[in-house]
């Protein structure tokens, strides 16, 4: 690959999915979603079309701009269709075997042998990836935040086999296409951000669930006390206890020393269905007038 990236591919139109692809057409590039069924292509596109007219409702994009921006955009169940992307973006759910199998099917579709390979992990090896495929020198992490086009950090994540030439592609996708900041990280579990951040979310739980104080002063005091925009708690319901278990369980299982057990008050919450904001009951309630 040379020059900037204009062709981008996302896989899976979820949360994090959508965003990227937002992001990255809101951005003037040409974008193509993979989806897992074709009867899934009809609710990618409307995920989407919802977030370009709320962009349009406040302002940060005319009604031209929008149609524009969906002109570059195909949704398809069509790994092929994938073929002729310079970099794309893996955004499934965090589990290796599945990763893995999207890995090796991008690797034996992308014609350019120069196209980066890139994936939302937060809590997976990148060389777990890297190592399905007959590229890893081209395989790189893009651990975007939620939500991706208000958060403005993507860590860059490179394994030992990570070429300059990608590094530099993928850096250049994020800071000059997209305009985030990026922070480079060896590929290590976590990260930078999530090894720090989920041994404090697990304390705070930890606290919580030991009585130690209710979830309301947890979170003042660490908002009054340290000037943290949001409390543990509250972080924990916007993130979702689902999620985040997952990339703690995905930390602690790659061994790194930073994250202890995963508090079994999670594991109920998450068998309860008490997964915080998108379920309207999590540390707090969402789901009844205050």
């Amino acid at each position: 690959m040379t020059g900037p990236v204009h062709r981008v591919g996302v896989v899976g139109c979820g949360t994090m999915g959508a965003g990227i692809a937002e992001v990255s057409l809101r951005a003037g590039l040409d974008v193509r979603v993979l989806v897992s069924a074709p009867d899934r292509v009809e609710a990618a596109a409307r995920r989407l079309a919802a977030a370009f007219d709320r962009a349009v409702a406040k302002g940060r994009m005319t009604p031209r701009e929008r149609e524009e921006t969906a002109g570059r955009l195909r949704i398809t169940a069509d790994i092929a269709e994938l073929a002729d992307r310079q970099l794309v973006v893996e955004a499934v759910t965090e589990e290796l075997d599945g990763k893995r199998g999207v890995f090796k099917a991008l690797d034996d579709q992308l014609t350019d042998p120069a196209a980066v390979l890139a994936s939302t992990t937060s809590s997976l090896l990148v060389n777990d990836l890297a190592e399905t495929t007959g590229r890893p020198e081209s395989v790189v992490g893009l651990h975007f935040f939620n939500p991706v086009p208000a958060m403005p950090l993507v860590e860059l994540v490179l394994t030992d086999r990570t070429s300059a030439r990608s590094a530099a592609a993928a850096e250049a996708f994020v800071a000059d296409a997209l305009g985030k900041e990026v922070i480079r990280t060896r590929d290590r579990c976590g990260f930078v951000v999530n090894a720090l951040l989920v041994p404090y979310l697990m304390a705070a739980v930890r606290m919580y669930d030991q009585g130690v104080a209710d979830a309301e002063d947890i979170d003042r005091g660490m908002t009054l006390g340290c000037g943290y925009p949001m409390g543990p708690l509250a972080l924990l319901d916007m993130i979702g206890i689902d999620t985040i278990s997952a990339v703690a369980h995905g930390m602690r299982e790659n061994g790194t020393d930073l994250i202890a057990e995963v508090p079994p008050l999670l594991a109920r919450m998450v068998q309860e269905g008490r997964l915080g904001r998108k379920t309207g009951h999590g540390f707090y309630r969402y789901d009844q007038p205050s």
